[in-house]
């Protein structure tokens, strides 16, 4: 844990702009971005448990295929890239 002299040049940091917390982008506090970056985490993680972990990959796997004018559904069709949508199961 950092000390309160090391919390408080953070929180200045964080107050002029900077991320000093990793996930943390647009907090105008330290614990803004704190706060932040646990909510980004466990969003991940509630996405991967309601997909399973394959399902999740194949989303990931679709997602990075998408461009400024195509999804990824159609850049994987035209390029032939198999997406296995059965695993994109919910509990």
């Amino acid at each position: 844990m950092a000390s309160q002299q090391d919390r408080a040049q953070l929180d200045a940091k964080a107050k002029e702009g900077q991320t000093v917390v990793p996930g943390g982008t647009g907090g105008k506090s330290l614990e803004a971005q704190e706060h932040l970056a646990e909510g980004r985490s466990r969003g991940g993680q509630t996405r991967r448990e309601q997909l399973g972990t394959e399902g999740y990959q194949e989303m990931g796997r679709k997602g990075g295929l998408s461009t400024g004018d195509q999804t990824g559904g159609e850049r994987a069709a035209e390029e032939g890239v198999s997406i296995d949508e059965s695993k994109f199961r919910t509990k």
